[in-house]
C-alpha cells in the first residue's frame, strides 16, 4: 500500500481518525507511506529519511529523535518528542 500524504490537508481531529484506520489497514501488509507531518510516521516500523534523494537515515520513530539527525531536526521544527 502506498499513503502519499495521508494526512496533509486534514486537522488533528480528522488525522488521528484517519491514522487509526490505516493502523488497522496496514497489517500484514508493506506500507509505504511519504509524509512531510512526521506524527503520520510514528508507528511505522521502519523510517527511511531521504535528503537530495539520498537515504541519510533509517530507523524507527524513537531511534531516529534519539540520533539527533535530519529526522530529529525536522520533528524539533515539528514540535515532536521522544515518547520516553
Amino acid at each position: 500500500m502506498v499513503l502519499d500524504e495521508p494526512t496533509a490537508a486534514l486537522d488533528s481531529r480528522a488525522e488521528k481518525e484517519i491514522q487509526t484506520a490505516i493502523d488497522s489497514l496496514e497489517e500484514g501488509r508493506t506500507v509505504i507511506c511519504i509524509a512531510h507531518r512526521l506524527s503520520t510516521l510514528a508507528n511505522m516500523d521502519e523510517i527511511i529519511v531521504l535528503d537530495h534523494g539520498r537515504v541519510v537515515e533509517r530507523g524507527t520513530f524513537e531511534e531516529l529523535l534519539k540520533a539527533k539527525g535530519h529526522f530529529a531536526k525536522m520533528a524539533e521544527q515539528q514540535r515532536l518528542t521522544a515518547k520516553d
